[in-house]
Formats: structure tokens, sequence, C-alpha cells
């Protein structure tokens, strides 16, 4: 039987029924076995931007380095074009990668994606340029929700600060953490402690940062200078407030 492994993706812009994992897994499969392909593995990268290098693929990465040791591997099956990638770049550039290993790129929905017919070449491409724009539209509608969020004072997603927690895409204040704040905003407004003796005496009770590190000067102004706190929430220039997010 010709020997195959399956490519899986999906990424956090838009994850449809039929692009989760485990439906193009099972479509990749029954595939396989429909067409007497020996499918040997399966590689996934779950939350995986389709604009994304290979180098930030882990799936991929994987896909590629399993070929290099298992020469007999004849072709690649994936569910669709788009889940190989969402830029014509890209797209292009793995195709290549594919071809120069002589492995055939099989695609469940778009057939004969690597033929060497300049018709099927430009479909292909055409295909990658819809994608692409596809996957703009998808960015700039996701940009649009979440900076009208911002707007009505509302979690548009993100780092948290110290003090907060995400929980169901909304921002809450996590009482341990915010403690650790009202600590750092006391021995200033009241003990009158300089910045870099708060973070000496924050470091020497072994208290960490956000991140679990140490706590220089620098992170001391930030966090004294940060208007979340006051309830003041602002994203990519969209100011709001929320009186629930207040610390003090």
């Amino acid at each position: 039987m010709k020997k195959a492994i399956g490519y899986c993706r999906i990424s956090t812009e838009n994850q449809k029924e039929d692009k989760t994992i485990l439906v193009q897994d099972d479509n990749i499969r029954k595939f396989a076995k429909k067409n007497s392909y020996k499918l040997v593995k399966v590689f996934n990268d779950e939350a995986i931007s389709g604009g994304s290098e290979l180098e930030n693929r882990p799936g991929l990465s994987e896909l590629f380095n399993f070929i290099e040791v298992n020469e007999d591997i004849e072709s690649v099956i994936i569910y669709k074009l788009d889940r190989l990638a969402r830029d014509l770049y890209i797209q292009e550039h793995l195709i290549k990668k594919l071809d120069n290993l002589q492995l055939k790129l099989i695609s469940i929905n778009e057939p004969d994606l690597d033929s060497k017919d300049p018709m099927r070449k430009a479909f292909r491409q055409f295909m990658g340029i819809v994608s692409e724009l596809e996957k703009a539209f998808i960015t700039m509608r996701l940009s649009s929700g979440r900076i009208f969020k911002a707007q009505k004072g509302g979690y548009a997603g993100g780092s948290t600060a110290l003090g907060y927690i995400a929980k169901n895409n909304e921002l809450e204040i996590d009482k341990e953490q915010a403690d650790i704040v009202k600590k750092i905003f006391y021995l200033k407004r009241y003990k009158h402690l300089s910045l870099g003796k708060i973070a000496k005496k924050l470091n020497e009770e072994n208290i960490t940062t956000k991140r679990g590190g140490k706590w220089y000067s620098g992170t001391i102004k930030l966090i004294l200078e940060r208007e979340l706190y006051r309830g003041h929430y602002n994203y990519k220039g969209n100011k709001s407030t929320n009186k629930h997010l207040m610390l003090f």
C-alpha cells in the first residue's frame, strides 16, 4: 500500500464545525482507507494561525522531521488547502518544499493541488489568494468586535494585569493578586517608600510578580501608573470606564 501521513490545523480565528481537528482527522482517515493509502501518522497544529511560518508550527515542523527519517512516505493528506496555509507565499513555499522531497500533496476537497498543469496551478494560487483575503476579513471582524467591546468597558483580550484574571472572556478581580497591588500603592502613598525600596521589600517577603519573577523599580512604576486599577480601561486607544475593575 502507498504510505501517507496527514496534517490538520485549526486556528483561534475561526473554528467552524467542519474545521475542527477531529473532523479533519476523521475525514483524512476515511479518505486514506477508501483510496488504499496506509496512513502512518497524523500531525496536528491547534490554535495556530494559517499565516504562521513553519518554525512557528510544532505539528508541521514535526511532520517534516518525520519525513526526513521515513523516506518511504509518498503523500501528505490534508482536509482542505486553507488548513495548510492562509497566506499565499507560505502556501506555495510549503508545496514547493514537499515537491522537492518528491511528496504528493493531496487535498480531500481540492484535487490535483501539486499538478504541473498551468491552469491547475493558477487555480490553486487563486484559492490561496481567496483564503488569505478571508483571513484578513476574519481578523478585521475580530478586531472590530474587540474594539466595540472595549468601548463598552469590556475585556477585549490580551494578557491580564496583576490583580485580575480572565474568566469567560471577561476580567475579574483576583483577590490574592489585588492585595499585592494594594500593598504597593499603600507603601508608596502612605509609607512614602521609593520605587527601589518597594521592590526590595516585596522581594524580601518572597512576593513575586505576575509571572513569578522578581520586582524592580521599573515594574513598580508600571503598576503605579496603570489606569486600570482606577477603573479606566484602554484598548488600542479606545478608552472606557469600568467601575467593577477598580481596586481603589
